[in-house]
């Protein structure tokens, strides 16, 4: 074994010291919490935005979808390629009933 340098020993121990606080970071949040709580994040802002009577609300709602959608893009945090399709499903009917809501919104007579 060859001899470590003293910036070499210094590394090494700042490399551990990394990985046991990244390892302790969340002890009680597991990969697939991250998922559920994504999916189901995203759930219920579509349910809301279903219910939603006014443009501002239907936008914030659908908005929220969309930073769901985003923040499953993130690689390394554990998020499933199966919780980014139902996701992006997600997004696609919440886009698809904003939209129809629009235009229901601009037919109606003044």
């Amino acid at each position: 074994m060859t001899a470590m340098t003293k910036r070499q020993a210094l590394r090494l121990k700042t490399e551990q010291q990394q990985n046991n606080r990244q390892s302790k970071r969340h002890p009680l949040l597991s990969e697939t919490d991250i998922n559920n709580i994504l999916v189901n994040g995203a759930q219920i802002a579509f349910s809301k935005l279903k219910r939603a009577k006014t443009f501002d609300a239907r936008l914030y709602y659908y908005a929220e979808i969309g930073v769901y959608l985003e923040v499953s893009l993130s690689r390394g945090a554990g998020i499933s390629d199966s919780t980014r399709d139902q996701l992006r499903e997600i997004h696609q009917e919440a886009t698809h009933l904003h939209m129809d809501a629009n235009k229901k919104f601009a037919l109606q007579p003044e």
